[in-house]
């Protein structure tokens, strides 16, 4: 058992039968009363962020996990199979873990699978994704400073919007948090 005075960002703790990541602390002393400890905490499983007030020294369970690199193969039903790239074990990994990112991801891609004892907690894919545009309406000239957009298949699947200067084969960096278009990456 460890208490408040340990917190940190990125620290993993049981909470209300749950893991919780604490993205954001702060240790208050005011004039009067004793000293708590302000907490924002992020749900491991379901995403969703919570507001915690702790008293100051207040026992708490911290999780020691894991964190493995593992390389996407490919995708199996409701699963994707990833392989150990140390020892070469291929697992199956609920899709709903990966998120909407899943879309992004290419196969033989890294991604870091964060385990407790044998149970995976969550899984994190890179922020972001270099893909090929397969499919598009033509660019044409002069069209580069109007702002307007329009839609482009990748290769992996997924349709995003793009600026209307981008064609077909060209190559772009997207955020696979928002699934949106960052830029044209020269090939």
């Amino acid at each position: 058992m460890a208490d408040t005075s340990d917190f940190r960002n990125g620290l993993i703790i049981k909470f209300k039968n749950d893991l919780y990541t604490i993205v954001d602390f702060q240790h208050v002393k005011p004039g009067k009363g004793g000293a708590f400890v302000r907490s924002t905490l992020k749900n491991l499983k379901t995403g969703r962020v919570l507001d915690n007030t702790f008293r100051a020294g207040e026992k708490v369970d911290i999780v020691r996990v894991e964190r493995k690199k593992y390389q996407y193969l490919y995708r199996e039903g409701d699963f994707l199979v990833c392989m150990d790239n140390e020892t070469y074990e291929q697992i199956s990994v609920p899709l709903s873990l990966f998120g909407d990112a899943v879309d992004f991801l290419k196969e033989s891609e890294e991604v870091e699978i964060l385990f407790n004892g044998p149970e995976i907690i969550s899984v994190d894919t890179p922020v972001f994704a270099i893909l090929k545009v397969v499919d598009t309406e033509p660019g044409f000239k002069g069209n580069t400073a109007t702002g307007a957009v329009k839609p482009a298949k990748l290769e992996t699947g997924a349709t995003i919007n793009v600026p209307l200067f981008i064609n077909v084969d060209d190559i772009l960096k997207v955020d696979t948090r928002t699934g949106e278009y960052v830029e044209r990456v020269k090939s």
